[in-house]
């Protein structure tokens, strides 16, 4: 009896919970949506673009220049922003996430120890 639950503790049991932590770690990616993030850093800011249309005129080729620019620039800080945050949070998971399964692993231990203070506490 006490090896089968050694069996489900130390290796079923890890098995389903690393099996949690990535679902938690792929979800929060989503989440931020860092990969698209990357792929679009510096696209115009809700694809706003300005142009000319007409015969060439230097003033408004460069107003359309300047707007452009400061759309791209905008798109970049607030989607740097967002994927910055994105993964602030995956490092804060993982780090949790790891507290979570050391934890794990050493609760049969924790719970050894708990009943022998208990015991000497006792005597």
């Amino acid at each position: 009896m006490i090896l089968l639950y050694l069996k489900w503790h130390f290796l079923e049991a890890p098995r389903t919970i690393l099996g949690a932590i990535k679902n938690v770690l792929l979800f929060n990616l989503e989440y931020f949506s860092v990969v698209l993030l990357l792929k679009t850093l510096f696209s115009p800011w809700k694809r706003y673009q300005w142009s000319h249309k007409g015969s060439f005129s230097i003033k408004k080729s460069m107003e359309a220049l300047v707007s452009n620019l400061i759309s791209r620039t905008l798109g970049a800080l607030i989607r740097g922003f967002i994927i910055i945050v994105g993964l602030i949070s995956e490092v804060a998971l993982l780090g949790a996430s790891a507290f979570v399964f050391l934890g794990w692993m050493i609760l049969p231990l924790l719970i050894i120890l708990a009943l022998f203070y208990g015991i000497r506490i006792l005597i």
